[in-house]
């Protein structure tokens, strides 16, 4: 049977290989919270367990998870507030012999504590949607819909209409807290230079007067992220020079082409009949160079 250790509007249930994350129903739990719903945490994500005193007589206690193991913490780059923070459990001072027991238990079945190329925590459910300033953006496990309001969305989002953005044209994600006046959820698009100002973005929403609140931007947000990452690697067509040598003009042809004036002109007209003859050249090519050739002489 499990072990639960509860906190302060939060328990965490020690399983075998995972700490299982229940977060309470109540006024005084964050909404965010509430979003994300129970979360299993792997061992292996964690890097380290500390405990703190907390204020007014409780002791803290966080999971420290490894760089690029849990989408949520890489979408909110460091913004999140302390009472927002899903790795902390809030705990009576009085149990402190207790949350140590448990940290070791913990730190005993972590399995390395570097960074990781892969989420190991599971992403936010989707479909997710939400509504900003200046338009709602939706997510469904394989493309972001970015629909804009005519009442407050700027004219440059308006002649461009509505955003339908695959995850392979999506090659980065942008969230910057509602709580501050910048604040936007941006989706950095291939190939596309993005303004600077993400009310004239088109693949930006803007948070303002209460739209895009952390519960449900952010969500949604770390959702696109830990798809992103769990996406294979788009294939991009290779620039000239870097096509597979057998793809490559021959350089003979190259010679060819770029005969120079008074060169051994009878020479490259025999090294022209040579790649026609291989079916490197048509007979309309080598008879329009060789009379381009001849007119050098």
């Amino acid at each position: 049977m499990a072990e639960v250790l509860a906190g302060h509007g939060c328990s965490w249930i020690f399983e075998a290989g995972a700490v299982r994350v229940r977060f309470h129903r109540g006024l005084q739990v964050p909404k965010l919270l509430h979003a994300l719903g129970e979360r299993r945490v792997p061992y292996e994500a964690l890097a380290d367990v500390s405990l703190t005193p907390g204020k007014r007589g409780t002791l803290v206690m966080r999971a420290v998870p490894r760089q690029g193991a849990d989408a949520l913490l890489i979408a909110a780059a460091g913004q999140l507030k302390e009472a927002l923070d899903p790795y902390r459990l809030v705990l009576p001072v009085e149990r402190e012999k207790e949350a140590e027991e448990y940290a070791d238990l913990m730190r005993s079945s972590m399995d390395g504590r570097g960074p990781v190329a892969r989420c190991l925590v599971a992403a936010p459910s989707v479909p997710r949607a939400f509504k900003g300033w200046d338009g709602q953006a939706a997510f469904d496990g394989e493309a972001v819909r970015l629909q804009w309001f005519w009442s407050s969305a700027a004219k440059a989002k308006q002649q461009a209409g509505d955003q339908r953005l695959t995850l392979s044209e999506i090659e980065g994600v942008e969230w910057r807290s509602p709580d501050v006046s910048a604040g936007c959820l941006r989706f950095r698009v291939r190939g596309r230079e993005a303004p600077r100002d993400p009310e004239q973005d088109p693949a930006s929403v803007v948070f303002r007067l209460g739209y895009g609140a952390t519960a449900e931007s952010l969500p949604l947000a770390a959702a696109v992220v830990h798809a992103l990452r769990e996406a294979p690697a788009p294939v991009l067509e290779p620039e000239p020079d870097e096509r597979e040598p057998d793809a490559r003009e021959p350089d003979e042809h190259k010679a060819a082409v770029a005969a120079p004036e008074g060169g051994d002109i009878p020479g490259l007209i025999r090294k022209l009949g040579d790649l026609r003859d291989a079916g490197l050249l048509t007979e309309e090519e080598f008879q329009a160079k060789k009379v381009e050739l001849l007119s050098r002489l």
